[in-house]
């Protein structure tokens, strides 16, 4: 069986999930919004009971600034700022992380796609076919014949038929990357917007250790 490693960028998911179920949202009894939660979870289940990873492990965003905030103050300043919705349900990701027993890579100085990108980087001449889940389609700059961009559905279900021993999730290929992808910069002239990060060797020992789910 193939080492196959899953990397989800935790932050693209839930910002996905949450804004899915923006026009009906999916609330506790107590009014607490989930539709986060909800929409991730929804694909971290259906990875680790169709998808049979050896090797899983989600990354986040610190707050902590990078390079590129210090450099260009303007970096991603068209962004607005996180729902006070969303920030709520945050801590709770990190709960169900821990409950799953499922590695988070997160390292100050550097965004989740840094740590991504270093880890399938790393991951492919060691043998991995490796998944990059994530909605930010500027993955797409990394894929390769073994290196896979996966974009799940907008509220954590899936974008394909249901999945058979032969079957390979929802994927883009270098053939398909073009086609897959945007190439846009998050307000950044003249610099690449993915770059694996040389000093992510803390993410390294994390997502080698595998979850063992309850099935």
């Amino acid at each position: 069986m193939a080492q196959r490693l899953f990397l989800l960028d935790g932050m693209a998911l839930v910002y996905r999930a949450h804004f899915a179920f923006a026009n009906r949202p999916i609330r506790t009894s107590q009014g607490f919004n989930t539709s986060a939660l909800f929409g991730f979870t929804s694909t971290l289940l259906d990875i680790l009971q169709n998808w049979n990873p050896t090797h899983l492990a989600v990354a986040l965003d610190t707050p902590a600034p990078t390079p590129r905030h210090i450099w260009f103050p303007e970096y991603k300043a068209q962004r607005e700022a996180m729902p006070e919705e969303l920030s709520a349900a945050l801590p709770h990701l990190r709960r169900l992380l821990d409950a799953f027993r499922i590695p988070v890579l997160a390292l100050d100085g550097y965004e989740a796609d840094d740590v991504i990108g270093t880890l399938v980087t790393r991951a492919e001449p060691a043998g991995f076919e490796s998944y990059m889940v994530t909605s930010d389609k500027d993955f797409g700059q990394l894929v390769t014949e073994k290196t896979l961009l996966w974009r799940p559905g907008r509220q954590g279900n899936r974008s394909s038929p249901s999945p058979s021993s032969t079957q390979l999730p929802p994927t883009c290929t270098r053939d398909t990357a073009p086609s897959c992808t945007a190439m846009r910069a998050s307000t950044w002239p003249g610099r690449p917007t993915s770059s694996p990060c040389s000093t992510a060797n803390s993410a390294s020992g994390a997502a080698s250790r595998t979850p063992s789910p309850t099935r």
